[in-house]
């Protein structure tokens, strides 16, 4: 078992790994919309903040030899499922561009760290073990 850190992606929140790596799976860790410069909340609502999610995951991911086309799980939390949904599936098809989609569940949480909109998490499959 391998932690995986990274500067690129906020740092935990608490006592957790950004990521870890167990053979050839990489697991990362809910992301939340932080800049990992500032590790300020990113403001402006759901599209900024699920950007910058997906970035988080991505530089997480990149640490532990993978990219987003290698993930095969993704978990999204939303504070609002009816109105933030759309937008979110739009920008993730966006990003996550491969011609197999990652298995993913999407649920409706009452409230995320530091007010965040959205967290996702994810599985990747890497060649590097």
């Amino acid at each position: 078992m391998l932690e995986i850190k990274t500067d690129c992606a906020p740092k935990a929140l608490g006592p957790y790994s950004q990521g870890i790596k167990v053979g050839n799976f990489l697991f990362v860790s809910g992301q939340v919309p932080l800049d990992p410069q500032t590790g300020n909340l990113v403001e402006g609502g759901i599209a900024k903040q699920v950007t910058q999610v997906i970035d988080n995951l991505e530089s997480v991911l990149k640490a532990g030899g993978a990219d987003l086309s290698k993930v095969v799980r993704v978990d999204i939390f939303l504070t609002d499922l009816n109105n933030d949904f759309p937008i979110v599936n739009e920008i993730y098809s966006s990003r996550f561009i491969g011609s197999v989609k990652p298995a993913r569940q999407t649920v409706e949480v009452s409230k995320l760290p530091m007010e965040a909109l959205v967290e996702m998490s994810c599985v990747a499959y890497s060649e590097e073990a």
